[in-house]
């Protein structure tokens, strides 16, 4: 899986839970609301006041320290 700003958060946290200390670094506290499984990682960054882009790089780069081979192609 490669994880986009589309992609929805509850896919995100399906793929690799630890995207969630991620987050929560970032500043996206919510990660345990029920609404916003089905909110797209921008959706998410842009209600909390977020750069989509700055946490997709922060999310990335845990995935490629603990995922060989991220992104799959």
């Amino acid at each position: 899986m490669t994880i986009t700003k589309e992609t929805t958060m509850g896919e995100m946290l399906r793929y690799d839970l630890g995207i969630a200390d991620v987050l929560m670094q970032c500043g996206m506290h919510c990660v345990g609301c029920p609404s916003s499984i089905g909110e797209s990682l921008e959706m998410a960054c842009m209600v909390h006041g977020l750069d989509a882009d700055q946490v997709l790089e922060a999310i990335e780069g845990y995935l490629e320290d603990f995922h060989e081979g991220y992104p799959e192609k």
